[in-house]
């Protein structure tokens, strides 16, 4: 064999391993994103599961406002089937304002403040919250990567062989600076 066949062998080893290694980047970086999704749905289901305590303790103080109980009932109920990413961040956003008028009732009720059932819902909530934002920002930050990846040259040509594309970010609140600050649920 001649010198340009080895030469021609050994280019094409090494298109062939970057190629591999290419795919297993994007494979990677997929899977990332999509175990930092499941950390976001562990903790909205955690979320989801202390609302309807929250709402029975501030129902036995104050039983008049139904109209609040009933648009926590229906966020959270939104939040819980929404589909596709889009939809769940609207969701989300409708569930924080809602539980907000819950916090804003307990407000009038010093007796339902001194609580100690509601006092340790409200800290779990808080913990919550504060859990959701940290998972929120290391799913973006793989999503972020990921999209980097697939726009960037040279490795574009490997998204576009095997199907690998974009995913989108998962934002809160109104806008970026909202997304920033989380739901407040301490007086």
């Amino acid at each position: 064999m001649s010198t340009v066949t080895y030469v021609i062998l050994g280019i094409l080893a090494v298109l062939v391993a970057w190629v591999v290694a290419s795919y297993n980047g994007f494979v990677r970086l997929v899977n990332r994103a999509k175990e930092a999704w499941a950390d976001i749905d562990v903790q909205l289901k955690r979320r989801y599961d202390l609302i309807p305590n929250l709402v029975n303790t501030v129902k036995g103080y104050a039983t008049h406002e139904s109209a609040a109980f009933e648009k926590v009932s229906e966020a959270r109920a939104r939040a819980m089937g929404a589909g596709n990413l889009h939809d769940k961040s609207q969701a989300e956003n409708m569930l924080t304002g809602a539980l907000k008028s819950i916090f804003a009732i307990a407000e009038a009720y010093p007796d339902l403040k001194a609580n100690q059932n509601f006092l340790e819902l409200q800290r779990e909530l808080s913990d919550t919250e504060n859990k959701i934002q940290a998972a929120r920002r290391f799913y973006n930050t793989n999503v972020r990567d990921l999209n980097t990846k697939v726009e960037s040259f040279p490795a574009n040509v490997i998204a576009g062989m095997f199907n690998f594309a974009k995913m989108e970010l998962f934002e809160l609140g109104e806008g970026e600076a909202a997304a920033k600050e989380p739901a407040e649920v301490k007086f």
